[in-house]
């Protein structure tokens, strides 16, 4: 890219997108070794929470599907039929459905409204999947780029919503080089989040809340134009909740001296492409 040839950056970008077919990015990573501890505890049910879109029910959905598992989505809001892509695709892949209102989905013990709908034996994943198996999985992401880099990244940079892809990435790196996330949410609390996911105190990581386009999963028309461009240009796919307003951010950064000459940035792309199908549905086909 011109731009990051003026400025002397080089990007590389990690296709986490394409680890799995139907359980991608740091989706798969967050859920292996969840499905494994349900495995080595004889657990046949996986209980998880998550929104009408949310990328973490498609992916729960369709591991139980591959890896023999029956599972349940407890969902935020009213059912609305017919069903949007994105539950469709976990319903197809086996997944059942319990709809619940917003007030009661706020609960801080998901744990104990999950047991009062399901009072048989599960294994339970909070909502986006975030717990220390998580975490340990995504801090696999480290190890790999060392091997399949010879220069090693100066910044990890990635997307950001519940916090444990970058936890695990950061614990990878044990303080080596420094990690950037772009956060998908309004407001700066993440950091707050995100330290009470990490075993120690680190000072190589920040939070970037200034590329959330308005919220969570809002846009507007230049992050449209950015990823449709990016991706006839590029040959990589985007999407508008997580990479997009990653990649966007960075090239931004890049624009504006953020990052020293010389500079090499890994950007995780950690999926999520088949949310473009429900966003697509709903704002009509804007997304090439």
């Amino acid at each position: 890219m011109p731009l990051l040839d003026t400025k002397g950056i080089r990007l590389f970008i990690k296709r986490d997108d394409e680890i799995h077919p139907k359980i991608a990015g740091n989706k798969w990573r967050k859920l292996k070794y969840n499905l494994a501890e349900a495995k080595a505890r004889k657990l046949s049910t996986l209980v998880t929470f998550g929104g009408a879109f949310s990328n973490h029910i498609a992916a729960t959905a369709a591991a139980g599907k591959a890896f023999g598992f029956q599972t349940i989505g407890i969902i935020r809001g009213e059912a609305v039929l017919p069903l949007n892509p994105t539950l469709q695709l976990a319903h197809d892949y086996g997944m059942q459905f319990h709809f619940v209102d917003r007030a009661t989905y706020r609960t801080p013990d998901r744990l104990a409204l999950a047991q009062s709908l399901y009072p048989q034996p599960f294994y339970f994943i909070p909502e986006g999947g975030t717990n220390h198996l998580a975490i340990k999985g995504c801090m696999e992401i480290v190890k790999e780029t060392q091997h399949q880099l010879e220069e090693q990244p100066d910044y990890y940079a990635l997307a950001c919503g519940t916090g444990g892809t970058i936890a695990g990435v950061i614990e990878g790196l044990q303080g080596k080089a420094q990690v950037l996330g772009f956060s998908a949410l309004k407001g700066d609390f993440l950091k707050a989040e995100v330290r009470t996911l990490l075993s120690q105190t680190y000072t190589n990581w920040t939070i970037n809340t200034d590329y959330h386009f308005g919220g969570y999963a809002k846009f507007k028309p230049a992050l449209i134009d950015f990823i449709n461009d990016f991706k006839q240009t590029q040959g990589i796919p985007l999407e508008p909740i997580y990479t997009g307003k990653m990649l966007y951010g960075i090239l931004d950064l890049v624009q504006h001296d953020y990052f020293p000459k010389g500079s090499r940035i890994l950007a995780i792309h950690t999926g999520g492409l088949q949310g473009i199908r429900g966003f697509n549905q709903r704002f009509g086909d804007i997304l090439i």
